[in-house]
C-alpha cells in the first residue's frame, strides 16, 4: 500500500510539475502578444510528440472502439493543458493521501 501510495504522489507532483510548465508558457505567450493565449491539450501533444497523438488516436479507434475518440477524448483535448493537468495533479493526490493520526503521531496505526 505504501507503494501505491508514492507513486500517486509521484504522479501528482509530475503532474503539477507538467501544469506549471504549461501555465507558464500560456502566460509568457499572453504577454508576448499582448492577449490571452491557452494551449489546448491536443495542441500541446502535438508540438510535443505529433506521432504519439497520431498513435494514440490510432490505438484508440483499433483497440478500443471507433466510436471513443471523437465524442470521449477529443473535447478532454480541446481543454486547456494546464487545467487537465491540475486536474490529474489534484486526482492522483487525492489517490495518495493518508489520513493523518486522529490523536497526533505518537497513536496506533
Amino acid at each position: 500500500m505504501r507503494t501505491v501510495r508514492f507513486l500517486m504522489r509521484a504522479l501528482s507532483l509530475a503532474a503539477l510539475i507538467a501544469a506549471v510548465v504549461a501555465g507558464t508558457m500560456d502566460s509568457v505567450n499572453s504577454v508576448s502578444s499582448s492577449s490571452v493565449v491557452m494551449t489546448s491539450l491536443g495542441n500541446a501533444w502535438l508540438n510535443f510528440d505529433p506521432e504519439g497523438l497520431t498513435m494514440a488516436e490510432i490505438s484508440a479507434n483499433s483497440y478500443v472502439g471507433s466510436d471513443i475518440w471523437r465524442p470521449y477524448v477529443a473535447p478532454v483535448l480541446a481543454q486547456p493543458a494546464f487545467a487537465i493537468f491540475l486536474g490529474l495533479a489534484l486526482f492522483f493526490w487525492m489517490v495518495g493521501y493518508r489520513k493523518p493520526a486522529p490523536f497526533g503521531r505518537f497513536s496506533a496505526r
